[in-house]
This record gives C-alpha cells, sequence and structure tokens, in this order.
C-alpha cells in the first residue's frame, strides 16, 4: 500500500506539474518519492542503487556535453542559418524548417534544435513581415517527430534503448521511415491549417545575419559528433561512446568548463534516478502482476491497443514516465521487439497532440512569448490531427 500510495502521489505531481500548495517540481517529487520509498522499506539502499538504470543516465550525459560544445561551436546557428537563407518561398521556408529540426533533432536531442531555432524563425519572420506561428509550430512538432527516429533523439528513446538492448541501426532502420513520413505530414498539416500563409507563393529573402563561430571547436566537435555516431551505427555501447566523446571534448583550453557544465539539464538527470527508484519500489508489489492481466483483458498486446494507451498516458504524465509505467508490461509481449518500437514511436508523437505534451513544445511556446502568442487551441488544431496522422501511420508502417 505504501509503495503504490507513493507511485500514485509522484504521477501525480508529474501530471499536474507541481505539488499543489508546495514548491516542489516534478524532479522534487522524483527525489521525495524515491526517498519515500527507502524509508518506508519498500526498498533497501542496495535495491535502490541497483534500480537506477546507469546506461540511460551516463547516455543522457554524455549526449548533453557533445550537444553543449556544438551549440558553443555555433554550429546548429550556421546550419540553421544558411538552409532559412535559401528558402525563397513561404511553403519551401516552411518545409526547410521542418526538415532541419527534424534531422538534427533525431542525432542531438529534440530540446536542442528548439533552442537554437526558435530565436532565428522569429528574426526571420519578423524580417520578412510573416505570421510567425505556423513556422514556430513546425519546430516543435518537426522536433518532436525527428527524434523519433534514433536512440538518441530524445530521452524516452534513451531509456528504451537501454532497456531493450536493440542495437542503434536496427532502431534507427526501422524508425526512420515512421519519422520521415511524419516531417512530410507535418509539412501538408501546417500547410493545410494555416492555408492562408501560404496560398500566395510570393517569394521571400531573408536578409543574412552573421553567425559567430568559434572554428576550432566547431572543427573539433563535428570530428568527435561524426565519429560517435558513425561508432553508434557500428554496433558499439551508444552509452560508453557518448561518455567517452563528452569526456574528449572536455579535453580544451578555449572552452571554460562552467559554460559546458550550465548547458547540462541537472534536473533532469535527477528525475531519471528518482523515476527509476519510484517504479522498482512498485514493481515489487503485485500491482504490475495485476496490471498486465487486466491489460491483456483490453488487447495491450495489439499494435494499435498500445499505441494509442501510451500516447494517452504520455500525455497525461508525460512521456518519460509513461515509458516506465509500460517497462514491465514489455518483456511479457509476444514480440518484445516491436512493442518497444511501438512504444517508442507513440510516447514521442504523442508531444504533438497538445501544447503541454513535450518539453520542446514548452520550450517554443516560452522563447516566443514576447512576439508570438500560441494558446492551446492554437496549438491543438494543428497538433491534434499531426498526432493522429503520424501515430496512424506509425502503426501502418510498424506493421
Amino acid at each position: 500500500m505504501a509503495a503504490l500510495l507513493i507511485f500514485l502521489g509522484v504521477y501525480l505531481v508529474l501530471a499536474i506539474g507541481r505539488l499543489p500548495g508546495f514548491r516542489v517540481d516534478r524532479t522534487g517529487a522524483c527525489i521525495i518519492g524515491a526517498s519515500l520509498m527507502i524509508a518506508f522499506g519498500v526498498l533497501d539502499f542496495r535495491e535502490a542503487y541497483a534500480a537506477i538504470d546507469y546506461n540511460t543516465i551516463i547516455l543522457l550525459f554524455g549526449m548533453m556535453i557533445v550537444v553543449a560544445n556544438l551549440r558553443l561551436s555555433g554550429f546548429f546557428k550556421i546550419v540553421a542559418e544558411y538552409a532559412l537563407e535559401h528558402a525563397h518561398r513561404p511553403l519551401v521556408l516552411l518545409a526547410t524548417i521542418v526538415f532541419v529540426a527534424g534531422f538534427f533533432s533525431a542525432f542531438f536531442v529534440n530540446d536542442t534544435m528548439c533552442l537554437v531555432l526558435t530565436p532565428l524563425v522569429l528574426e526571420i519572420t519578423r524580417s520578412l513581415r510573416r505570421n510567425p506561428v505556423p513556422y514556430l509550430l513546425a519546430v516543435a512538432m518537426a522536433a518532436n517527430i525527428g527524434s523519433v527516429a534514433t536512440i538518441t533523439g530524445n530521452p524516452q528513446n534513451m531509456m528504451i534503448g537501454s532497456f531493450s538492448t536493440i542495437p542503434y541501426r536496427t532502431f534507427a532502420a526501422a524508425l526512420s521511415p515512421v519519422a520521415i513520413i511524419g516531417l512530410l505530414l507535418t509539412v501538408v498539416v501546417i500547410a493545410a491549417v494555416y492555408h492562408r500563409e501560404f496560398r500566395f507563393e510570393e517569394k521571400v529573402v531573408p536578409q543574412p545575419r552573421t553567425v559567430r563561430v568559434d572554428r576550432l571547436l566547431l572543427w573539433k566537435s563535428l570530428a568527435i559528433s561524426a565519429a560517435m555516431i558513425v561508432l553508434f551505427f557500428a554496433g558499439w555501447q551508444v552509452s560508453k561512446v557518448a561518455l567517452i566523446a563528452g569526456a574528449v571534448l572536455l579535453v580544451t583550453r578555449r572552452v571554460k568548463p562552467e559554460k559546458i557544465y550550465r548547458q547540462i539539464d541537472w534536473p533532469l538527470l535527477v528525475l531519471f534516478i528518482g523515476l527509476f527508484i519510484v517504479v522498482a519500489g512498485v514493481e515489487k508489489t503485485s500491482l504490475p502482476g495485476h496490471l498486465f492481466g487486466a491489460a491483456q483483458r483490453f488487447g495491450i498486446g495489439h499494435t494499435w491497443v498500445l499505441s494509442w494507451s501510451a500516447a494517452l498516458l504520455s500525455n497525461i504524465v508525460s512521456n518519460v514516465p509513461a515509458v516506465l509505467v509500460f517497462k514491465p508490461f514489455i518483456a511479457q509481449m509476444s514480440n518484445p521487439e516491436k512493442s518497444w518500437f511501438t512504444l517508442a514511436m507513440s510516447s514521442t508523437l504523442a508531444g504533438n497532440l497538445t501544447l503541454l505534451g513535450s518539453v520542446a513544445n514548452l520550450i517554443v511556446i516560452e522563447r516566443a512569448r514576447h512576439e508570438a502568442r500560441i494558446s492551446f487551441w492554437e496549438y491543438f488544431k494543428a497538433g491534434a490531427p499531426l498526432t493522429v496522422l503520424t501515430i496512424t501511420a506509425g502503426i501502418l508502417l510498424l506493421g
């Protein structure tokens, strides 16, 4: 009973964002929940340590260091600036934003592209006197969809890659087609919803902007990143490669380490650790067995049911906690690998359903709030049909 109450309390805070009446956020709730699991004897210290999936934590940490170096070097701004400068029609500009955000999100985490692209898109749409909303939605939605393609695209995929031990190239081969179709659908849906913006294909010419670049750091970061991705596809352990790549990039005389450390999302790492312990506490009870029995009666083994169940839960408590809830069930399914792919696909694409569906969405909304107001409904009218279409396409592609 203690484990169940702690679990429900933590997931309630994850769902609503904060503990009502207190200054306790999602990360704090996970710390408190993990501590209570130990305090009430649900887990001892040895079991709590064993519950933490260190491969996921190390992978996420290593990728944060790599991405921090690429950001500080100016790499993402160079690529985005070049691509946007050469998009001379509104629809081409939209497609360019979608595919730049989607492609780089697949390898360097979706939140990064939202941080980089949002101010650039605002500056360009301001200079061209265009409506910024459809282009900002394109950044958020494409970043979510592109990240489905690989293990390193987003935190929930990193977890799934670690839990399932599916090779990087196998994961990419299965889910890259879903991402590609999803990005095409993003262009179609946004162009349809904002048809007035794209009705007249007059030529647009963005003014060139100067991007500050640290050339030495740029080439070093690119070389290490390229080697890292090659080793991912070659079958090397993903977490090990990411950690070593990050460590090599920390050996420098040009960048103060504090600049790198400030780019690392420490609360997210702590949230993961707490969640692992909380879920491990629940797994010791009979609850997972009862839930799996109930889920079987509802046909959870079928791709359609698993996809939409994961999508619904991802929008209630966020995708990372949702993946941890489904984790005990996947191993018991008839085709675990396909179920992991389905869970990765649906939990990620579900992030486009509402404005609150993913951190990437919130980054875009917050960074653009002074120049573009995107309400819940404004997001939903494009996000809802796109989510239905992309998850349906994903289910069909995964068979």
